[in-house]
């Protein structure tokens, strides 16, 4: 891939960070102020930076941070910062040549980084028996996992795990409907069983449609689903992923809200016992766990059958580009430190349920908690919003997007016109 240089790399640094500031990790934990944090004196010093300000220097995941630096001979400093702060500042140290050693990213922006020449390649495409810049083996990563952190054949960041969407269910008002959730294998099964519901009284389904990132990571599986491409965001198949959500609403299957409800108002309105049906993430299973009614999940459906492509949220490690190469080899200890299965497994239960990215990991955490076999069915289908290599377009693309969906879902357009606008204002915001 061609590098910018430096001039031209400071004025994408400068866009960048305006690009960034609408892809806030979809599913994860809750935001906070910068949180620095240190880990012991001695060895040499390694900076880490990550978005979980809620877990401080005394929290299981800093002690596993620290334990990867001391296995690697080195003292980590970690500081932590929210989602956003933390993809500008990486943007600014990246211009001001004083990037860390590693930094955890939300996935959606591991490309506007590499794009920018600021990381190093972990090594080629997984399978292609070449290795590259930063020697790490990434074959043993789940390929619909790692292709979010790839740009142009290159592989750019590992992910500590996934976590994805599903449709939660509150298993009283099923049985009260007659609904079997087995039953529900595409979108004609899914709509006789919200029909049921509708007609026992009940509220069949609520999402998030909301003009922001979490609109777009939740209309995507029926996106995908239908078989619609981010490339073309108008066809027919796109087209009727809209026009399903837009019938809900205007039926009286989902209710007007979802135009303004975050992921976070959707739930709350899920655990008012309500509804029957909430579309939401792997991060609400011990919640779910609580709620006041017995729930389970099904896998959002594809249009004509089969398990839909949900959109991968989550963090990946990467590299920046170190003057001083030689401190690469401590760096790859501690990236190997936190892949391990039982690492992997660690950081799943950490933060409420990632997925573990690799094969091994994945049996590990069934071992301990086999209640997620349908999250990591969820997983291994999803898909990430970055693949496809739209890198830095996607941000634009996912705008032009839940755009279109607002403008279906209030009523200002139909499905076909909002999504003829949302492929002609992408084309233009992406060149192409």
């Amino acid at each position: 891939m061609n590098r910018p240089s430096m001039s031209t790399r400071a004025a994408f640094f400068g866009t960048a960070v305006l690009a960034l500031s609408a892809l806030s990790a979809c599913a994860s934990a809750p935001q906070g102020g910068a949180t620095p944090t240190a880990a012991g004196s001695a060895g040499k010093s390694y900076t880490w930076w990550d978005p979980y300000p809620q877990h401080d220097a005394s929290s299981a995941w800093a002690k596993r941070v620290n334990t990867c630096g001391q296995q690697a001979g080195v003292t980590i400093e970690r500081t932590a910062y929210d989602t956003t702060a933390l993809t500008n500042q990486a943007l600014l140290a990246g211009q001001e040549g004083n990037a860390p050693d590693v930094i955890l990213l939300d996935n959606p922006a591991v490309s506007t980084l590499a794009d920018a020449g600021m990381l190093t390649t972990m090594s080629d495409v997984p399978g292609s028996g070449t290795m590259s810049d930063f020697g790490l083996d990434t074959a043993r990563f789940d390929k619909n996992l790692i292709a979010a952190g790839e740009l142009d054949g290159k592989t750019y960041g590992i992910p500590i795990g996934a976590n994805t969407l599903a449709l939660y269910y509150n298993k009283k008002i099923l049985d009260d409907a007659g609904v079997d959730p087995a039953s529900i294998k595409d979108w004609a099964s899914l709509n006789a069983a919200l029909k049921k519901v509708k007609a026992a009284g009940k509220k069949p389904i609520t999402f998030s449609a909301i003009g922001t990132e979490e609109g777009s990571f939740q209309f995507l599986p029926w996106f995908w689903g239908a078989g619609a491409q981010l490339t073309r965001l108008d066809s027919p198949e796109a087209v009727a992923a809209l026009d399903l959500w837009t019938s809900w609403v205007k039926d009286g299957t989902a209710p007007n809200s979802v135009i303004s409800n975050s992921q976070n108002t959707t739930w709350e309105e899920f655990l008012t016992g309500e509804f029957a049906f909430a579309e939401n993430g792997t991060w609400q299973i011990n919640s779910a766990e609580k709620a006041g009614f017995p729930t389970g999940i099904v896998q959002i459906p594809g249009k004509d059958g089969g398990v839909a492509p949900t959109p991968t949220g989550g963090e990946f490690i990467t590299v920046p580009v170190q003057k001083d190469t030689g401190r690469y080899s401590a760096t790859k200890k501690i990236l190997e430190c936190m892949t391990t299965p039982e690492g992997l497994v660690e950081t799943g239960t950490t933060f409420a349920y990632y997925i573990p990215s690799t094969a091994d990991g994945r049996q590990a955490i069934l071992a301990k908690e086999p209640d997620l076999k349908p999250w990591v069915e969820a997983v291994q289908s999803a898909k990430g919003r970055t693949s496809d290599n739209l890198g830095t377009k996607y941000p634009k693309i996912s705008e032009a997007m839940w755009t279109a969906v607002q403008k279906a879902l209030s009523g200002a357009a139909t499905s076909a016109d909002a999504l003829k606008e949302a492929q002609a204002q992408a084309k233009q915001a992406t060149g192409g």
